[in-house]
Order: structure tokens, then C-alpha cells, then sequence
């Protein structure tokens, strides 16, 4: 069963919301060294308080991060990467001149581009790509659910009449 030590409450809801995110660098140039990876986490944990989420785990290579962060409800995924990445972005080009050799033709430090997955909160990144090394309970089978059949009065349009025909079969 999942630990529930990070369940974050409020007035009428109870949540354990986590997700996975990696974001890669323009080009997939070989950029960080580990003294960049260390200032990265710093970073991306000031933004995370800034939002009132959590940061899980951090970790990376020369040409991706991975974070595994801890959000609740009221936060918009896609509004707390673009701050993770212009703020990160920002400050490493001030703190570290010597990212500007991997700006060529953009003045970015990371792709436009990012994944964000939906992550169980006994999962961490670096073995969510694994399934070999799961230890926890199976994965729930998917089961088919049967529609409700629409009286032929009630239809909105032949559209939906398609979906009832194949979901009753």
C-alpha cells in the first residue's frame, strides 16, 4: 500500500497528487556537470515553495532532469513547469557564463518540449521506467465498462448512436 505521510488536505478535499517531469536541454547538448545539477536542485526547490508544492527527488544527467514533485489541486501543471524552466533558465545563465557556449542560435537552456506523467507516490523517477525492478503490488487490470443505452428519442446526434451500438456488444 502507498505511504500516505504526504497527503495534502484542505477544507473539503484530501489529495496525493505526483508527477514525473523531464525536461531536456536545447539540442540535447551535453551542458551540466554535477556543480550545475547541484544549483539546479536548488533552484527548482525555491520555485516549488514559491507554488506550495514539494519537490520528491531530483536527479539528472548532462542533458536532462528529472523531478519527481508533489502538487496539489489548485496548481496548474503547465504554469509550474514554464517557471521551473524560465526561472532555472535564467539564473544558471546568470550564474554560470560558461552555459553561453550551448546557446548557438537560442537563447534557451532548455527544449520546448518537456514530459509529464502521472506518477503513484510509492514511485520514484529513476525507477518509473523499470518495470523489472517493481517490488510493490501488480498494476490494476484494465476492465470494459458497458454505457448506459440512450433511448432512441434522446440521442443527440448518429454520432453517438455508433459509440452505444459498439460499447453494448
Amino acid at each position: 500500500m502507498a505511504d500516505y505521510g504526504d497527503l495534502r488536505t484542505g477544507r473539503h478535499r484530501v489529495s496525493a497528487l505526483h508527477a514525473h517531469l523531464v525536461f531536456i536541454t536545447k539540442y540535447r547538448h551535453q551542458v551540466f556537470t554535477a556543480r550545475h545539477l547541484e544549483r539546479l536542485e536548488e533552484i527548482m526547490r525555491d520555485v516549488c515553495a514559491d507554488f506550495e508544492t514539494g519537490l520528491a527527488e531530483f536527479n539528472g544527467e548532462s542533458n536532462h532532469v528529472r523531478l519527481l514533485v508533489n502538487f496539489p489541486p489548485k496548481v496548474a501543471l503547465s504554469r509550474l513547469v514554464n517557471s521551473l524552466k524560465g526561472v532555472s533558465s535564467c539564473r544558471m545563465r546568470q550564474e554560470f557564463p560558461d552555459l553561453a557556449r550551448h546557446f548557438w542560435r537560442a537563447n534557451r537552456l532548455w527544449s520546448g518540449s518537456y514530459f509529464a506523467g502521472s506518477a503513484a507516490a510509492h514511485r520514484s523517477p529513476s525507477c518509473a521506467s523499470t518495470s523489472s525492478s517493481r517490488t510493490g503490488p501488480p498494476e490494476p487490470q484494465l476492465r470494459s465498462v458497458r454505457l448506459h443505452h440512450r433511448p432512441e428519442g434522446r440521442r443527440t446526434s448518429g454520432h453517438l448512436g455508433s459509440w452505444t451500438a459498439i460499447a453494448r456488444r
